[in-house]
């Protein structure tokens, strides 16, 4: 078992809140060289550890708070508050540093011990031949977020096991050394992300360090016969699951554009008319209907994870209504921030200022593969008149 310390504990809701607003603003306040960099300074990692953010969805046996669904969402929604691309690292570092819970027990006590970051990619694009009682992999993977800061990262590979009929989607965790890291993060948007490129070349893994995907989604459960059943990622739907933090980045950057919006249309005047726009109906509108759209993007992160904790009891939930869900709450926040770039006109434009980041980031977080409106509402039709939709959640 891992060692504990009083403060880890000790630790309430309110304190990782706290944690998260002193994340979000040291990474507002380098924000411009996260820019340059292409990722955010070792001073905020070192912050989302010391807040132990990083480390807040390991299940309570390792000593840390164990918070539910409602929380994590108001955590992540925090730190998008001032910078999404910091949000960004702390939803995925605690969601990443929680992928051993779901690995025997000895190898789990190994990673978490070891207390390093967690990284992964989900695309299933690498090879892997059957080697003894493992694997040897090889491959190229894109979008690491947070790999410049990671000792760990899961890597998808399709790997084809002893007994079973065909090859299954699965995770191998590769150490750092492992891995070669190539720095090739240069975007229109959530560049402090730092997702670069990741290669790995015949290496051998165990199978104790492989997450088979497919089975853990079906039944979100370690191997182990006894396990906490309170953990909010056991016995729901896993990749629902996994992607909460993703609305959850776009609510909180949507809340930080409607305050500059309404900050900055406070102050203007237009020359055309010599109207304060804070009097003007045109404005006082605009901010009324982009206002009931973020509320109505609140109330479909409360639906989501209410059907979360209902497919806990065992209720059968189409994983294209998790998708539509979360993709239509994300519209609606890309949709308040096009709008308020339309409305405030050219001076949103200049290149540093709050709104400018913002929409672009919030604009990137909407291009993920697990945000795309599109698809999610194709994958909903075709389960609403009895089809497969084809995803997973």
């Amino acid at each position: 078992m891992v060692n504990t310390t009083a403060e880890q504990k000790n630790l309430t809701f309110e304190d990782l809140l706290g944690g998260a607003e002193k994340v979000g603003r040291l990474a507002e306040q380098e924000a411009r060289e996260a820019e340059v960099n292409s990722t955010v300074s070792e001073n905020v990692i070192n912050l989302i550890k010391e807040t132990q953010l990083s480390k807040l969805l390991l299940p309570k046996d390792y000593g840390f708070p164990q918070i539910d669904f409602y929380q994590f969402s108001k955590i992540i929604r925090k730190v998008a508050n001032y910078n999404i691309s910091a949000a960004w690292l702390a939803y995925l570092y605690p969601l990443h540093n929680s992928l051993p819970a779901l690995l025997p027990k000895a190898e789990r006590d190994k990673i978490v011990e070891q207390g390093g970051l967690i990284c992964d990619v989900f695309a299933a694009v690498g090879k892997a031949e059957r080697e003894g009682d493992g694997f040897r992999v090889s491959g190229t993977w894109n979008f690491a977020s947070g790999v410049n800061y990671s000792d760990w990262i899961g890597l998808g590979v399709s790997m084809h096991f002893p007994g079973e009929e065909k090859p299954e989607i699965c995770m191998p965790i590769f150490s750092r050394k492992e891995v070669e890291i190539i720095q090739n993060w240069d975007t229109f948007g959530l560049r402090g992300t730092g997702s670069n490129q990741v290669i790995v070349d015949d290496v051998y893994i165990p199978n104790e360090r492989i997450l088979r995907l497919e089975k853990i989604d079906k039944v979100s459960q370690p191997p182990d016969a006894d396990y906490d059943r309170d953990y909010p990622f056991y016995d729901v739907p896993y990749f629902p699951a996994f992607y909460i933090g993703f609305p959850s980045v776009a609510l909180g950057g949507a809340e930080r554009i409607l305050k500059e919006f309404k900050e900055q249309t406070e102050k203007r005047v237009r020359l055309v008319d010599g109207i304060r726009e804070s009097e003007s109906p045109r404005s006082q509108r605009v901010l009324a209907e982009m206002m009931m759209d973020f509320h109505a993007a609140e109330a479909m992160m409360v639906k989501y994870i209410d059907l979360l904790e209902e497919s806990r009891k065992g209720v059968e939930i189409p994983r294209s209504e998790f998708f539509a869900i979360r993709t239509k709450l994300i519209k609606n926040c890309v949709d308040i921030a096009v709008r308020s770039l339309m409305t405030l006109g050219g001076g949103a434009l200049y290149k540093g200022g709050a709104m400018e980041l913002f929409i672009r980031d919030i604009l990137s977080v909407a291009t993920h593969k697990t945000s795309l409106y599109e698809d999610s509402v194709a994958a909903y039709g075709k389960e609403l008149f009895g089809f497969d939709g084809g995803v997973r959640g």
